[in-house]
């Protein structure tokens, strides 16, 4: 699956705020501020998660036909993806 632009630029502004996050723990700033900091960096990837289920969702409906898969098996798993990715 290609995966879009706009999830790899979401996964590369993660890796930004994840290393942030270490920078802060080696800068030993306060508590506080840093788990603020990893509950956005875990927010960001959950967004960042949907939108790949999302996308490889919609080629998976659009390609189900040539796979022999059922529709509905395709979206399950997909709410599997999701379940998971929790």
């Amino acid at each position: 699956m290609a995966y879009s632009l706009e999830v790899i630029n979401r996964m590369k502004r993660v890796e930004g705020q994840l290393k942030g996050v270490i920078r802060m723990m080696e800068e030993e700033k306060d508590c506080k501020d840093i788990i603020t900091q990893m509950s956005a960096v875990r927010s960001a990837l959950d967004r960042a998660t949907a939108l790949v289920v999302a996308q490889n969702l919609v080629s998976c409906i659009h390609d189900h036909q040539n796979s022999g898969q059922k529709r509905e098996d395709v979206i399950e798993e997909a709410v599997q993806l999701l379940v998971k990715s929790r």
